[in-house]
């Protein structure tokens, strides 16, 4: 799987609606399509995932 690095990679898989995982310590802790994205956090389906304290890469 391949990090979302940049503002554009969040974006662009909340625009393509591209299914991404979450990942805190190298264990899973969410996955589906973006919701919603602050400067601070991201939205998948309910739930919000701090930006800095998780790792985000593309499921697909």
């Amino acid at each position: 799987m391949k990090p979302l690095t940049s503002p554009i990679h969040f974006h662009t898989a909340m625009i393509e609606q591209i299914p991404v995982a979450v990942f805190m310590d190298q264990e899973m802790i969410g996955s589906g399509k973006i919701v919603e994205i602050t400067d601070l956090s991201v939205k998948i389906g309910d739930e919000f995932f701090v930006r800095d304290a998780c790792t985000f890469e593309y499921a697909v």
